[in-house]
């Protein structure tokens, strides 16, 4: 009888491909903003369109090694994954993965990544990459995380570095407009990924993870989310002022981080349950904006010189 009922609820359960929990400690939606904003980088290190041998394995390294960073980010993060509402339900603290398998996986990505990067793309690039993974997944993951309020502050260069990636896949070269890509992203992150840490804060204070609103408190929290979005507001002129961009990408800006200075100042002065949320989804349309508006500057109107 007991037998019966044990095949009777193996049927019943709905099974999930394999495939789809490898794919899901990729954080493919992550990724493809990263990815986005590295070929964004590529794009405007040169005046015409990239060729081909250089974009298919730029992109191909880059989402590789930042799909094995996040997938590190899972197996470090098994535990805390286990005790959180958000996320108890991802393939290693379910039970669908095991940290091992997880663990071949990523390392297969990381030197496959590594390896299309080295050798079709250039040395620079490759190490810039892995120098991302080893900041988002050690550095970040496994110290700062756990250590400091100011984790996505200073963890959040290791996301910010797509652009440069990019930048340095064509020309193999540190150049100062890249870095002003990177302080774009780098500005970006804390507001946006302090909104969520509002509204998972008690997810975090159960983990004991010292997110700035479980640390300094939710007033405390907004405020700094509010004087971060002034601050990206000016970041985000410097292209325009430094003669990188056109009045295409001005107008686009002003008018996104207005936006997103809109969303924190009702989360500061007047929010409801969703405030917060909104202020994070919208946060992610707002780079994703920006970045295809950089690059719809670039070829519709090319800057002189």
């Amino acid at each position: 009888m007991s037998q019966s009922n044990t095949l009777e609820a193996s049927h019943s359960a709905p099974s999930t491909p394999i495939w789809r929990d490898y794919y899901e400690i990729t954080k493919p939606r992550v990724v493809a903003l990263l990815v986005l904003t590295a070929l964004v980088g590529m794009c405007l290190s040169v005046p015409g369109v990239i060729p081909w041998q250089v974009l298919v394995p730029s992109m191909i390294g880059i989402g590789f090694l930042s799909s094995a960073a996040a997938a590190i980010n899972h197996i470090v993060d098994e535990r805390i994954d286990s005790e959180m509402g958000r996320t108890h339900n991802r393939p290693l603290p379910n039970g669908r993965l095991s940290a091992r398998n997880a663990s071949v996986f990523a390392m297969t990505l990381a030197v496959t990544g590594f390896a299309v990067l080295y050798s079709f793309v250039n040395p620079l690039t490759a190490w810039l990459t892995f120098s991302g993974l080893v900041g988002y997944s050690f550095i970040y993951t496994m110290y700062l995380k756990r250590a400091t309020p100011q984790n996505i502050t200073i963890g959040g260069l290791a996301g910010a570095i797509p652009p440069l990636l990019g930048w340095t896949a064509m020309t193999n070269e540190i150049h100062p407009n890249a870095l002003l890509l990177v302080l774009l992203i780098f500005t970006w992150t804390p507001p946006h990924f302090w909104a969520l840490a509002i509204h998972r804060k008690d997810d975090y204070a159960k983990v004991n993870i010292p997110m700035l609103p479980v640390t300094h408190g939710v007033n405390f929290t907004k405020t700094q989310i509010l004087l971060y979005t002034v601050l990206l507001f000016v970041v985000g002129l410097l292209p325009y002022l430094v003669g990188m961009s056109n009045w295409l990408y001005l107008i686009g800006a002003v008018v996104l981080n207005l936006v997103f200075f809109a969303y924190a100042w009702k989360l500061k002065f007047n929010a409801d349950e969703s405030t917060a949320m909104d202020t994070f989804k919208f946060s992610i349309v707002h780079l994703m904006a920006l970045f295809i508006i950089l690059l719809l500057d670039h070829y519709l109107l090319p800057v002189a010189g």
